[in-house]
């Protein structure tokens, strides 16, 4: 029994995560640009703010989830302005002759950007307490399912991320210069449209 929570979880975190928004669209670039390890270090970054979402929904974190919720107008501001920075950055950049190495610094980078852009989305935490309403799973199921819940949704997440990068990587050799200069340019151009629409929320 304890072992659907943990299936569950994995299948909610691969559907939450598969829809392509803003954090997709850096990882295909990133894994395009910098290779398969960054664009996955990416992803992963995503993975987690999503498991800590999904704690904070299935152990009913009230004081922590009201005040993100209520907070969401700070959160939008910030998460809107950082992907309008981004998205002119992303436009600018010039694809390297040679793939940058995945560094310590890279990867942290990589993985800090994508975390903090995915917390600025508290929606998450009502769509995973409505989603786990929904299903009638949670903390009735106790502390170790609730946790294997949570580790499922981690993992399903991280499936996801592993899948698009490894595509993506896949196809890199096909890109050259002038393509992954298009790329740049169309990544920065829906990550800003991505950035507008988070300040028009607000």
């Amino acid at each position: 029994m304890e072992n659907m929570f943990f299936i569950k979880g994995v299948i909610l975190g691969f559907s939450i995560a598969a829809p392509v928004g803003p954090i997709g669209v850096l990882c295909i670039r990133r894994t395009l640009s910098n290779g398969l390890l960054n664009g996955f270090i990416s992803g992963l970054g995503t993975a987690t703010a999503d498991a800590l979402y999904g704690c904070i929904a299935v152990f009913g974190l009230t004081v922590v989830s009201t005040f993100l919720i209520n907070s969401q107008f700070y959160l939008h501001l910030t998460g809107g302005l950082f992907l309008l920075y981004l998205g002119y950055k992303t436009f600018q950049s010039v694809p390297a002759e040679i793939a940058a190495k995945a560094n310590g610094k890279g990867l942290f980078g990589s993985y800090t950007s994508a975390f903090f852009l995915t917390l600025t989305n508290p929606l998450t935490i009502m769509s995973f307490a409505a989603v786990f309403a929904g299903l009638g799973i949670g903390t009735a199921g106790g502390e170790f399912a609730s946790g294997l819940l949570v580790l499922g949704v981690f993992i399903g997440s991280m499936l996801w991320w592993l899948f698009l990068s490894g595509t993506v990587n896949l196809l890199r050799k096909r890109f050259d210069q002038k393509r992954l200069h298009w790329v740049n340019q169309i990544s920065g151009v829906v990550i800003t449209v991505f950035g507008i629409l988070s300040l028009s929320t607000i």
